[in-house]
């Protein structure tokens, strides 16, 4: 019995860890932090190509 127990804990964490998930932001929720993760990505991406040229524009503006 204790075997048998210890071998379905595991499915059965990860069917109530994604309904937790489900009951607590909802579909709504889980789809815009899915969409707001590719936008950080992306914008991580991208801005990172020019990091340094815009950070030493911003400090270069600043003590002129």
């Amino acid at each position: 019995m204790e075997t048998n127990k210890s071998v379905q804990e595991p499915d059965e964490e990860k069917k109530s860890r994604w309904k937790q998930l489900i009951k607590k932001f909802g579909i709504g929720g889980i789809i815009f932090f899915t969409v707001k993760g590719i936008i950080t990505s992306t914008l991580i991406y991208f801005l990172g190509k020019n990091f340094w040229t815009i950070i030493s524009d911003y400090f270069s503006g600043i003590f002129q």
